[in-house]
């Protein structure tokens, strides 16, 4: 099976899992669920045209471009293939976490990442809510990351599945049972995790970064367990665009280029360990 087809085929299968249990087991009451999809969605088959365009190879182009040519660190060192691979996934996860702390606190990137975090609901959708020059943007980091590496090409294939699921998980609206969810927080980021980075306060709104592992808040003093609301009374989005018609695909695209950035980009400071709301009770 092509690689580009078991990529769809893993993408559809979480996706409808997600839909079907928030179904079944909505975390939260959604109002606007059917307004924001065909924008949500939308914007996601926009990314995967323009970014098949302007960067074909992706990734794992990179990852065969550098073993060709005998580049990275990886190809270099020639270690044990299961140790490179797991290595190699670690790393790339906190990649992605650094990435997306530096779209929260260069305000020109912020510009870019405010289209993610506008939708004033969460659910599976807004896990692929994301504008296409950040998605061309992160390719080309991953991609970079990736030759630096010397990453081989089933580790990437892996991540990048792994990166596309739980972004679909993290941001189902879905109620795990707490017990359950208490010991999956330990490892990997929860739905009731990173709901609370899609609050509307500052604090939050700036905590949480991480898609897949926990670890990475964890060390870096960006873990937050609790919103200061609770999940039920806690407010989604950008507190300057509440108002903002954020469900349509049109806004989505010009939101960068217009308006207010909000008071929501970090200082380029290291992080202040986070005081509240940083204990796993409910």
């Amino acid at each position: 099976m092509e690689e580009s087809t078991l990529r769809l085929i893993v993408f559809f299968s979480i996706l409808i899992v997600m839909a079907l249990a928030e179904f079944i087991r909505p975390r939260r009451v959604l109002i606007m669920a059917y307004q924001r999809w065909p924008a949500n969605l939308g914007v996601i088959v926009l990314d995967v045209l323009i970014a098949r365009i302007v960067l074909p190879a992706g990734a794992v182009g990179a990852s065969l471009w550098a073993l060709e040519h005998d580049v990275g660190l990886f190809n270099w060192l020639g270690w044990n293939d299961a140790v490179t691979f797991v290595l190699v996934v670690i790393l790339l996860d906190l990649v992605v976490y650094g990435q997306h702390m530096l779209f929260h606190r260069i305000p020109l990137l912020w510009r870019l990442h405010m289209v993610h975090h506008a939708d004033r609901e969460i659910d599976v959708s807004t896990g692929l809510r994301f504008h296409p020059i950040e998605i061309l943007l992160s390719m080309f980091i991953k991609m970079s990351v990736v030759v630096l590496l010397g990453a081989p090409v089933l580790a990437v294939v892996i991540f990048e599945m792994i990166l596309n699921a739980m972004a679909m998980f993290n941001h189902a609206n879905f109620r795990l049972p707490l017990k359950f969810d208490a010991l999956l927080r330990m490892l990997v980021i929860t739905p009731d995790l990173h709901r609370i980075h899609h609050s509307i306060i500052k604090n939050e709104t700036n905590s949480n970064y991480g898609f897949n592992l926990s670890l990475w808040d964890r060390i870096f003093g960006t873990y937050r367990a609790q919103p200061q609301l609770g999940h039920d009374d806690m407010v989604i989005g950008l507190e300057h665009l509440q108002d903002a018609p954020t469900h349509r695909i049109d806004f989505m695209l010009r939101l960068p280029f217009c308006g207010e950035i909000g008071q929501y980009p970090m200082p380029m400071t290291k992080p202040a360990k986070q005081r509240e709301g940083n204990k796993d009770v409910r």
